[in-house]
C-alpha cells in the first residue's frame, strides 16, 4: 500500500473504534491489542498495566489497545513534561499526569479527529487540567524543539509507514538529555506477502512493523544512544478463534493453522528506552 493509503486506512479504523466508543475489542474492531474475548482492562493488565492503572482513568480513556506499558519504563518526576505519541483516548497521557503533577506537563498527539475529540472529553471528565491533546501526525509533530522531557509512545509507531521520520520527530522536540520509552511491534523475519498487504494486519500493528535490527537502526540513525531493549515478550496468533485480526488473515490469504503459526513465531513486543 502507498503511504496515503495507509494513513487513511489506519485513521478510518481508529475513527471507528472513537465512535463506537466501546470498552473492549469486539470482532468488527481489529485494531492492536484487540482480543475478543477479553475487556480492555483484562488486555491492559495482561501487557503490564496494574488494576489500580486501569481503574484511575476516566471510563473511556483506556481501549486496550496497546502492547506494553510505556509509563513503568518512564520514571516520571514532577514537573517534567511528557508527549505521547499516538495517543489515541488519553490512557497513558491520564497515567502521566498523575506522576508528574501539576507542574509538569502532557501532551498527546494523535492523526486521528475521532480520537483527539474523545480524548479531550475524557480530560474534561477527570479533570485533567495539566494534559492537552492536539491533532496531528507524528511523522510531523506540532511541537516545538527540544521542549519536552520525555517521548511515550504504545504500539502506535508500527503503524507509521516512515518510521525513520518519527524518530527523527522525537528527536528534534526533545531537549538535551532527554528520554524516549516505547512499547512496540516489531519482527525477527519477514512477514509472508499475504500479510504485508493485508489492510486488517495493518491497522492491527501487524503489516506495518519492522524487522527488529531496522526498528533499533532507525532510532539510533535519529541521533539517539544507549538505545536498549528492557523487555520483550512473543505476540502469537496461532488462537484463531480468540483474535479477530488472525481469523480475517487467515480468511482473506487462505491459510491454514500452520502458515499462521509460522507467522506468528516472528511477531514480538519490545520495550525500547534511549535518550537524546
Amino acid at each position: 500500500m502507498k503511504d496515503t493509503e495507509v494513513r487513511k486506512s489506519v485513521r478510518e479504523g481508529y475513527a471507528k473504534i472513537a465512535k463506537e466508543g466501546g470498552s473492549y475489542c469486539d470482532t468488527s474492531n481489529k485494531a492492536c491489542g484487540c482480543n475478543s474475548n477479553q475487556s480492555a482492562k483484562e488486555a491492559s493488565m495482561n501487557v503490564g498495566y496494574s488494576a489500580e492503572d486501569v481503574n484511575s482513568v476516566p471510563d473511556g480513556a483506556n481501549l486496550g489497545l496497546g502492547c506494553g506499558n510505556p509509563i513503568a519504563l518512564a520514571s516520571l518526576k514532577e514537573g517534567e513534561t511528557v508527549l505521547d505519541l499516538g495517543s489515541g483516548a488519553g490512557f497513558d497521557c491520564f497515567l502521566a499526569s498523575n506522576k508528574v503533577g501539576e507542574k509538569g506537563r502532557v501532551i498527546g498527539v494523535d492523526m486521528t479527529p475521532e480520537m483527539v475529540e474523545k480524548a479531550r472529553e475524557n480530560a474534561r471528565k477527570g479533570e485533567y487540567n495539566n494534559v492537552e491533546f492536539r491533532l496531528g501526525e507524528i511523522e510531523s509533530l506540532p511541537v516545538a524543539d527540544n521542549s519536552v522531557d520525555v517521548i511515550i509512545s504504545n504500539c502506535v509507531i508500527n503503524l507509521s509507514p516512515e518510521k525513520e521520520r518519527v524518530f527523527k520527530e522525537a528527536y528534534r522536540v526533545l531537549k538535551t538529555g532527554g528520554r524516549l520509552m516505547v512499547s512496540d511491534i516489531v519482527l525477527t523475519k519477514p512477514l509472508p506477502e499475504a500479510v504485508r498487504g493485508s489492510v486488517e494486519a495493518y491497522i492491527g500493528c501487524i503489516a506495518g512493523a519492522a524487522l527488529e535490527n531496522e526498528y533499533l537502526g532507525a532510532i539510533e540513525g535519529a541521533g539517539f544512544r544507549n538505545v536498549r531493549v528492557v523487555d520483550e515478550i512473543g505476540i502469537g496468533l496461532d488462537s484463531l478463534k480468540d483474535d479477530p485480526i488472525a481469523a480475517s488473515i487467515a480468511e482473506s490469504a487462505n491459510f491454514t493453522d500452520e502458515q499462521m503459526k509460522d507467522a506468528a513465531s516472528s511477531i514480538k513486543s519490545i520495550k525500547v528506552t534511549a535518550v537524546k
